[in-house]
């Protein structure tokens, strides 16, 4: 697909890897929604984009709740005048081991809390937005991509049950829109980032940087833009479809 004048809708892109994405789209000329509940962090984001960007819009939004993602594409469509893309990205952590013991005593459990609030952002919100995408393109009969943003935790990780599950989860709504999406002229395809050096790693200790880094076969954790370069591709490569591109330093959970 070419990217000159495309409209595409970024979930999560007031900063790391969102922001990144919208960087690097914007290279193309591309017309970017940026979208994500901090209203205020996202301007630095369309700034940035914007110098290259097309067009570039904001909006706020909770992509767990229904009724505001259905007025956000509603909106978007409406600003624009179409849709070819959306890049689900909004995604939040609430870590815990499922049960944790000592000395035969139970000291802490996930909750149900920490389990549905991450459900509901990362796997609900995926489903929202790219149903509602997905509507809009076809009655508009646009052709593009859908793309999510799994993880390499979606093989299971220590303290991420309910993580890992939204991963594996957002894995698997690729493949299954790849296939149902088709004969619309939609793609789908999934980038599982491994270790990234996005700003929240930034202000972790030197020590636990190292040690994160030291389990990385290429030494090194990964920059944002090299998560958008993977979604670049999927965007360019218009055979591409219901794939999952891992980005990870040859790290595999």
């Amino acid at each position: 697909m070419d990217l000159k004048d495309k409209v595409i809708v970024i979930t999560g892109a007031a900063r790391g890897l969102g922001a990144a994405m919208a960087n690097r789209l914007a290279t193309h000329g591309c017309k970017l929604a940026l979208v994500d509940l901090d209203v205020d962090s996202m301007a630095n984001a369309a700034a940035k984009a914007g110098s290259s960007a097309s067009e570039v819009r904001t909006y706020g939004c909770n992509v767990a709740n229904e009724a505001e993602v259905i007025k956000l594409f509603d909106q978007v469509v409406s600003d624009f005048g179409g849709l070819h893309g959306l890049i689900n990205n909004a995604g939040i952590t609430r870590d815990a081991l499922l049960i944790k013991y000592k000395d035969g005593q139970l000291l802490s459990k996930m909750s149900l809390e920490q389990w549905q609030m991450v459900i509901d952002v990362n796997l609900t919100g995926v489903f929202l937005c790219g149903r509602e995408a997905a509507q809009r393109m076809v009655e508009l009969g646009r052709k593009g991509a859908i793309i999510n943003i799994s993880s390499i935790s979606r093989a299971g990780n220590m303290g991420q049950t309910n993580y890992s599950a939204t991963k594996a989860g957002v894995h698997a709504m690729t493949v299954t829109w790849a296939k149902e999406l088709a004969r619309y002229g939609i793609r789908t395809g999934s980038v599982a980032p491994g270790f990234i050096n996005t700003e929240m790693v930034a202000g972790m200790k030197a020590e636990a940087r190292e040690k994160l880094t030291s389990v990385i076969p290429l030494k090194r954790m990964g920059e944002p833009d090299e998560i958008a370069a993977a979604v670049e591709f999927i965007f360019q490569n218009d055979y591409v479809s219901g794939r999952l591109i891992e980005v990870d330093g040859a790290l595999r959970l």
